[in-house]
């Protein structure tokens, strides 16, 4: 815009002039916010229409034409520029769809409707909200296929949605989704086969839960090599074969490990002992075989073991008593054998052990439960064990 200045003659004779300019100014900044509202305004009304019930009264109430859309229940707008930069209607026991006019909020940067009842498929206008860095539609009851224009939200760090019904595959262009720290797809009704590789993509990714579906694939060799920045790491209950590629072992970052549950197979090597900050390992319902590696015992932050119904052999290392943080150990149905260490009891820690089902053997010594105050399930199930109960397993109020 070219703005030219009157001359010093013309400003003598019109001291009014200036101010006027800066009236006309303000109006038209004026002119334009309220059309920005009001587009805002549109945008939230079309939600509001596809809400078919509201309990609770909260949009019914506040979500009024003669109050400033800013001043609405579950909205945030930015003080720079007054538009809608936030929404969160999370835990209002809502029923309803999401219209495509939601995509006009195009300065929204966190949208977040979690544990209620929206149902339908996503419109995939939702692409257009280029400044996303935040979607939470977990718990609801959405069902179609995610769309595969998410992909496109290249600014999204944190993608949720869970406990839906979404159905189909998981577009891989997911993947595109550089900037993502957090991906939770879990318990949602995907079928077919995944390319996991698509986390290769995710180098700033801190947490991945894509569990309980009917997802088959494997786990590429060199799939965790970029991801450095890795914590927790949920697979379980799937359809994934092969066995742990050793780029897991380089996540030096993990604290949570679930793969249980799976076709899996292979054994555990001794590179796991890199995970100094491991805390919980669940490998349980696999076809995992080999021996319980004893590196396991240098890993003192572990607070839950689960290698319950596999077939790993040998004995059970003896060094795992040095886990002074254990609070559940499951090592059930497989093919262990020798002595139970008795260094396991002394792990005042732990709350839940399960051994049964082995070849183990032992015997019960008066003071074997005196140091286990948390315990609450003890299975030795068909255990060579000897000796006579101890009165300390009665005294144990867990």
């Amino acid at each position: 815009m070219i703005c030219i200045l009157p001359t010093p003659n013309l400003m003598a004779k019109t001291p009014f002039l200036i101010p006027l300019m800066f009236l006309l100014l303000f109006a038209t900044f004026r002119a334009t916010l309220s059309a920005n509202i009001t587009i805002d305004e549109f945008a939230l009304l079309a939600l509001k229409s596809h809400i078919t019930h509201d309990p609770h009264n909260l949009l019914a109430t506040s979500w009024s034409t003669s109050v400033s859309v800013c001043n609405w229940i579950g909205v945030t707008c930015g003080s720079r520029h007054h538009r809608v930069i936030a929404l969160n209607l999370s835990i209002m026991d809502l029923t309803g769809t999401i219209p495509s006019q939601l995509a006009n909020l195009s300065f929204l940067g966190w949208l977040d409707i979690h544990n209620n009842s929206f149902h339908g498929s996503l419109p995939t206008e939702l692409t257009n909200l280029h400044r996303l860095k935040y979607l939470n539609f977990g718990s609801n009851s959405f069902t179609g296929v995610i769309p595969s224009t998410l992909g496109n939200l290249s600014k999204l760090e944190r993608l949720v949605l869970y406990s839906n019904d979404f159905k189909g595959q998981i577009p891989i262009t997911i993947g595109n989704l550089s900037n993502l720290e957090q991906l939770y797809l879990d318990y949602n009704s995907f079928s077919g086969s995944i390319s996991f590789s698509i986390l290769n993509i995710f180098s700033l990714v801190k947490s991945c839960f894509i569990t309980n579906n009917l997802t088959a694939g494997y786990l590429e060799s060199k799939i965790f090599d970029s991801l450095s920045n890795l914590q927790e790491l949920r697979l379980d209950g799937n359809q994934i074969s092969g066995s742990i590629p050793s780029s897991l072992y380089k996540c030096k970052e993990l604290r949570y490990i679930s793969l249980w549950n799976n076709s899996m197979e292979g054994s555990i090597p001794i590179e796991i002992g890199n995970l100094t900050m491991l805390q919980s390992l669940y490998l349980g319902y696999n076809n995992f075989k080999g021996e319980i590696p004893s590196v396991i015992g240098n890993l003192t932050s572990l607070k839950h073991i689960g290698l319950s119904h596999n077939n790993f052999s040998g004995e059970i290392p003896s060094i795992i008593g040095n886990l002074t943080s254990l609070e559940r150990i499951y090592l059930s149905k497989n093919n262990l054998k020798g002595s139970i260490p008795y260094s396991i009891f002394n792990i005042s820690s732990l709350q839940e052990i399960s051994l049964g089902y082995n070849n183990l053997f032992g015997y019960f010594s008066s003071d074997m439960f005196d140091y286990l105050p948390r315990l609450h399930y003890l299975n030795l199930e068909y255990c060579q064990l000897s000796g006579r109960v101890p009165m300390s397993l009665f005294k144990n109020k867990s």
